[in-house]
Order: structure tokens, then C-alpha cells, then sequence
């Protein structure tokens, strides 16, 4: 059964095959079009720089008019991304548009590690120490970068 929500994906992982972006990879789940694992690589010379983070995306078949649900499985100490590893992402939610693909949603999450928005905190220790002790903040940040080597 092919759906307009599931051609779309299978443009989407062609698309991600033959023009991936810097730092990210995802591909859907063997059996199943509709879930993704994907990883985020942190960006170079930041914090983040040398992590490998696991997300999952699930969709459904009202995408690309309604954005998946995406969730780190790594897990995260950042002022936007809750403890169960789901993310507070504008284009995840309100922002979102048909124009977003894949790589889009994993280029904005990757983007948002580096420059979180400590005024729309879901982790609001992570936010306070953001603003206030940035350098306590990245000590965490390597921390949990540390623990992506390891973490299945």
C-alpha cells in the first residue's frame, strides 16, 4: 500500500542517500517506512563537537502536512530537549510546513544543540546553567558527549 505520507518518505531517504547533509544520517526501520532512527553528529569545535546522538521518528500518514514525532533515545542535557528525549522545536510544532523533509527536521535539531532557546526551556536546569554558568553548562555538555561513545 502506497500512501502520498509514505512516497514521500521514500523521496525524502533517496534524497538523504544522495545529498546527505554534514553530520546527519536516519533511514527508516527495516520493515517499517514509518519509523526512522536517525543519528545527529555534534557539530565541530562546540561543545557537542565528537557526540553521536539517536533519535527516532515516527510519522503518520497525514505527513508532510502534520511533522513527525522525534525523540532523542541518546540521552541529552540541553535547554530544548525534555527528559524523555522529545524536543521543543518550533518547526516540530507551530512552525511546522510541507517544505520540511527529513534532512530538514535533523538540520534544525543539529543547529538547535549549539544554539538552544534558554527563553522556551523544557529542561529548565539545563536553560538556567545556559544563561547563567556557560562553562559549567558545556562540562555537562561533554559529559553527555562522552556518554554517546557508549550508550547502545
Amino acid at each position: 500500500m502506497s500512501t502520498p505520507a509514505r512516497k514521500r518518505l521514500m523521496r525524502d531517504f533517496k534524497r538523504l542517500q544522495h545529498d546527505p547533509p554534514a553530520g546527519i544520517s536516519g533511514a527508516p526501520q527495516d520493515n517499517n517506512i514509518m519509523l526512522w532512527n536517525a543519528v545527529i553528529f555534534g557539530p565541530d569545535d562546540t561543545p557537542w563537537d565528537g557526540g553521536t546522538f539517536k533519535l527516532t521518528l515516527q510519522f503518520t500518514e497525514d505527513y508532510p502536512n502534520k511533522p513527525p514525532t522525534v525523540r532523542f533515545v541518546s540521552r541529552m542535557f540541553h535547554p530544548n530537549i525534555y527528559a524523555d528525549g522529545s524536543i521543543c522545536l518550533d518547526i516540530l510544532q507551530n512552525q511546522w510546513s510541507p517544505i520540511y523533509d527529513v534532512a530538514a527536521i535533523l538540520t534544525s535539531i543539529q543547529s538547535l544543540l549549539c544554539d538552544p532557546n534558554p527563553n522556551s526551556p523544557a529542561n529548565s536546569e539545563a536553560a538556567r546553567m545556559f544563561s547563567e554558568n556557560k562553562r559549567e553548562y558545556n562540562r555537562r555538555v561533554r559529559e553527555i558527549v562522552e556518554q554517546s561513545w557508549t550508550a547502545d
